[in-house]
């Protein structure tokens, strides 16, 4: 009987990780390269220089809203990673499909640094969000469905990852839904979100 190539492609975990390691530390590094330093000519003094850095924060901003959602998301992705047995073509290419989302956050963020007072902008980051979420939670679907996960995995793992991945995209949401009313309104409570997902774990109580 001939085996199939589709059987054989893309079942391994580490070269998977590999490549999304790679891809997130070229995204991450791609941010800071939107921050520029103030013209010499403009600066003659260390008004000058408060003046122009203060003209620099949306950017400095976004920077960091954009290193804190990557961060994020690279967690997410290493904590599925970490429960697999083994990979799957199938598998690989949806994750290709979400560390697509990766590599577009630096477009979307300089986007919005760009224009952070126009909603579009707005939108479309949150949208490179939405692909981020939808992308990490059809991953985790997927491997669920082609019995990837270690036979020795907590049961109540695979629910903890998907309530993680859903409540989180519903508060994106609703953070972009406020810049019908006012935009600084509605990246003040997308960061909130961003800054509560990454130092919420260092307030869990020790039993």
């Amino acid at each position: 009987m001939m085996l199939s190539y589709n059987r054989i492609a893309g079942q391994s975990v580490e070269r998977l990780a590999a490549l999304s390691d790679g891809i997130f530390a070229v995204s991450m590094t791609l941010l800071v390269l939107d921050l520029h330093l103030p013209i010499p000519s403009m600066v003659h003094s260390e008004h000058d220089l408060v003046h122009a850095l203060s003209r620099m924060s949306p950017r400095i901003v976004m920077y960091l809203m954009s290193f804190l959602t990557l961060g994020i998301f690279w967690v997410g992705q290493q904590t599925q990673l970490n429960f697999l047995e083994k990979s799957h073509r199938s598998l690989t290419w949806v994750h290709l499909l979400f560390l697509f989302a990766v590599t577009l956050i630096p477009f979307s963020t300089q986007l919005l640094a760009g224009y952070p007072t126009l909603r579009v902008a707005l939108v479309v980051y949150w949208a490179n969000i939405l692909l981020l979420g939808v992308a990490l939670y059809l991953s985790w679907n997927c491997a669920t469905h082609l019995g990837l996960l270690k036979a020795d995995m907590d049961p109540g793992v695979p629910l903890a990852i998907k309530r993680r991945i859903t409540i989180a995209q519903v508060l994106y949401a609703f953070g972009a839904f406020l810049c019908i009313f006012s935009i600084h309104l509605s990246i003040g409570f997308i960061f909130a979100v961003q800054l509560y997902y990454a130092i919420a774990p260092r307030f869990v109580r020790r039993m």
